[in-house]
């Protein structure tokens, strides 16, 4: 699939090294970034592309990621849009894990300090949802 990967990010430095990893990675999906939930929301609500792969931190101002995906989890649109959603945060305090699996998350990811390690795991969300089949794959 071919779509957009949705990054949901406030801080404008992981926004450069996530942009810097899908560059070095030679990922051919346009790559959007939104600083916060809200504005994210409203896109994924009024586009009529079918996104590739959110990646969403969790800690943000205005709405966080849990709340965010708990919108798209109430739209029905959205939900049977099927988008891929994984966390990619610094957040990793168990009960916040649990709260985020609660929801219909399909994985939540350490956020590393290290670019080398960042390539990685993005390599490897990448690759996964790029030979999983889709449900929209074929519209």
């Amino acid at each position: 699939m071919r779509g957009p990967i949705i990054s949901i990010e406030d801080d404008v430095d992981d926004q450069f090294l996530i942009k810097s990893v899908v560059e070095e990675l030679d990922i051919p999906n346009d790559l959007l970034f939104f600083s916060n939930g809200v504005d994210a929301l409203l896109y994924l609500e009024t586009t009529r592309e079918q996104p590739f792969l959110i990646i969403c931190d969790i800690n943000m101002p205005v709405m966080n990621g849990l709340e965010l995906r708990e919108r798209i989890d109430r739209n029905e649109y959205l939900r049977k849009k099927s988008i891929p959603f994984v966390f990619l945060s610094t957040a990793d305090n168990p009960h916040v894990i649990e709260t985020a699996y609660d929801s219909t998350i399909q994985g939540f990811f350490k956020k590393e300090n290290s670019f080398e390690d960042l390539k990685s795991r993005i390599r490897v969300i990448y690759d996964y949802w790029f030979y999983c089949l889709h449900p929209n794959q074929y519209h």
